[in-house]
């Protein structure tokens, strides 16, 4: 009988990638070796070491190479810090782009004495990630930002039906397995024709998950309940720009970014694992990063693809990874010092895998 098998990409990205996505492949393939799981890994460049050593930082032929996997773990692109130059390009939304990775699915969630405001913290937003106001993604070609002169600059909010309904049908299907209940985040007092496009979508969709509770928030009230009430709340969607701010503060609720994991998903059987937070060069080589967000965005990428292409050994490698994060949080001498703990990423490594 033939083992189950994956092949996943590495792409460490910049900064404190080179530290926490090795970190995370290697609790990973513990976890696969103790389920049967074979999981061939192929580590790629990218980012700043490639723009480096290939001339850019998304060298040719990655995206094809990618494309032949089941799937990759992407690290945090410090894509701020790189020259100016034509190889020198911010990556993840091309890939985001060309895989059609369109929901961006980003828990939030409370552990014991880490630093929490709260402690029964328990929700997923789900953003729309190839559309919205983000000018690097929401069109062909070109850009959705344009300065017509000195003095005007012009930003384009991109909205259509297809865009919205399908991040809405994730959302749905995600609220379905979880407490069923789905908060539609958006602002048609003003964005009457974009947001209010959106909402129509989401509600149409909603129409078949009869089960799902479905309600909408204004986005500014939605940021003032995330603090005030946070645990009212269960699967959250929204447009891509109102994610990336909600998820962000949502994270600032459990302890930070560091807190905060992601996967990019869409249509097929492939998807990307990369956490919400960015490269942080103050602190890279220094052995402090905290990589829970980047090993949970890998166990999250295990479970789906586990799902998805009907493995079971993923999904048991991922229950595995969840059992060791969950053990190494409450150790504080291991668990890093921005979740107040006392140890460093290898610490926290070597906990999660003894715990496994």
């Amino acid at each position: 009988m033939n083992q189950p098998h994956l092949t996943l990409g590495a792409l460490n990205g910049d900064d404190i990638g080179h530290e926490i996505v090795p970190a995370s492949v290697q609790v990973a393939a513990a976890a696969a070796e103790k389920h049967g799981l074979r999981i061939e890994w192929k580590p790629m460049p990218i980012g700043r070491k490639a723009l480096d050593t290939h001339g850019s930082t998304l060298p040719a032929g990655t995206l094809e190479t990618l494309r032949t996997y089941d799937g990759f773990v992407l690290g945090p692109i410090g894509h701020r810090d790189y020259p100016k130059g034509p190889g020198a390009i911010n990556p993840h939304p091309i890939m985001r782009k060309q895989f059609n990775l369109y929901a961006n699915v980003r828990p939030t969630r409370s552990y014991p004495d880490i630093g929490c405001f709260r402690d029964d913290v328990d929700l997923v937003i789900v953003c729309e990630n190839n559309e919205g106001f983000q000018p690097d993604r929401n069109v062909v070609a070109g850009s959705g930002e344009f300065r017509p002169s000195e003095d005007m600059t012009i930003s384009v909010r991109v909205i259509t039906r297809l865009g919205s309904e399908r991040v809405a049908r994730v959302a749905l299907a995600l609220a379905r397995s979880r407490r069923k209940k789905l908060t539609v985040v958006h602002k048609n007092t003003v964005f009457k024709l974009g947001c209010g496009m959106f909402v129509e979508e989401c509600l149409k969709a909603a129409k078949d998950f009869p089960d799902v509770e479905v309600d909408e928030v204004i986005v500014d009230t939605m940021a003032m309940r995330l603090v005030r009430d946070p645990q009212n709340f269960d699967v959250v969607v929204t447009t891509n720009m109102f994610g990336d701010i909600l998820t962000d503060e949502a994270a600032g609720l459990v302890g930070g970014l560091g807190m905060a994991p992601g996967l990019c998903i869409g249509d097929g059987d492939f998807a990307m694992a990369q956490a919400t937070h960015g490269s942080a060069p103050d602190i890279a080589g220094q052995g402090i990063a905290n990589p829970y967000a980047m090993m949970e965005s890998t166990r999250m990428l295990l479970d789906w693809l586990g799902r998805r292409k009907s493995v079971p050994q993923a999904v048991a490698a991922a229950a595995s990874m969840e059992r060791g994060l969950t053990a190494a949080l409450g150790d504080a001498k291991a668990r890093t010092g921005d979740i107040r703990g006392k140890g460093t990423t290898v610490s926290f490594t070597a906990a999660v895998l003894a715990n496994l």
